[in-house]
């Protein structure tokens, strides 16, 4: 009998919309209180939305505002901008 592999999840990221393995992707959550967070370990309570770690998604994303459609509110462009800033820096440790 062969073992077959674990599946990985999937998530799809809201700026360009392609599926891939969640690892691959960051977490941004809406707390209670209407913040938006980056959840780099997927396990935060709250709403969540995923977004690549590709600097041309994230560009793409500050211009359509998808973290907000995906996330089902309206956030301003400073709370945006910052969780974007995280992202990128996340990005560069990795």
């Amino acid at each position: 009998m062969a073992i077959t592999p674990k599946k990985q999840p999937q998530r799809m990221c809201v700026s360009c919309r392609t599926r891939r393995d969640k690892r691959d992707l960051v977490r941004v959550t809406l707390a209670e209180d209407g913040s938006l967070t980056v959840d780099p370990t997927g396990k935060l309570p709250g709403r969540g939305a995923y977004l690549c770690k590709d600097e041309k998604c994230i560009k793409t994303e500050l211009k359509a505002h998808r973290i907000s459609k995906g996330l089902k509110t309206g956030n301003n462009d400073d709370d945006l901008n910052r969780v974007a800033r995280e992202i990128l820096e996340l990005c560069e440790k990795n």
